[in-house]
């Protein structure tokens, strides 16, 4: 057996005492991806159970190729919240895909939206699309989801997300 120096192996070798750390990415790549390839995305479900006749969801998600998976395992480490989960796709000539998800309230109002405060987007539509949701985000963090009017106006901000600039 070779003889290795102290600072060999620790570089070399994963000691039992030390646990490897799991794989992270910089917050401007996740930024890039969400550019990119990500989606802020309010569902207001119409239900006659609710007082105010709806309900709101706020969702997150980074929708990526089935053989990128990977990635969205990295991202949701780094970001240390939600949940990969495989997109079946039916339409004709869309590959597979897996989606990274956030859709608890806390999670997207504690972590999500410091994170892309904190870490801007790029892109201006995506950007605009960003403060629509956190403007959404705040009215139900406030509980104004549980009037008429409050479902009214996010049904208002909704409609004025995710619009595609630019196109031809």
């Amino acid at each position: 057996m070779l003889a290795k120096t102290g600072s060999q192996l620790s570089h070399s070798t994963l000691l039992p005492s030390k646990r490897r750390t799991k794989p992270v990415l910089k917050a401007d790549y996740i930024v890039g991806l969400t550019d990119g390839e990500g989606c802020f995305y309010v569902n207001v479900r119409d239900s006659a159970s609710y007082h105010a006749g709806a309900s709101v969801e706020l969702q997150f998600h980074i929708k990526l190729n089935a053989r990128d998976r990977e990635l969205l395992e990295v991202v949701k480490e780094s970001l240390g919240c939600g949940g990969v989960y495989f997109q079946k796709e039916t339409r004709a000539n869309h590959a597979q895909c897996f989606r990274y998800t956030v859709n608890s309230h806390q999670t997207i109002i504690e972590k999500i939206i410091p994170f892309f405060k904190k870490y801007p987007l790029q892109s201006s539509s995506k950007l605009k699309s960003f403060q629509y949701f956190c403007e959404i985000a705040e009215m139900v963090e406030q509980k104004l989801h549980h009037s008429p009017e409050g479902i009214e106006k996010i049904r208002e901000l909704k409609s004025m997300m995710n619009k595609r600039t630019g196109l031809a």
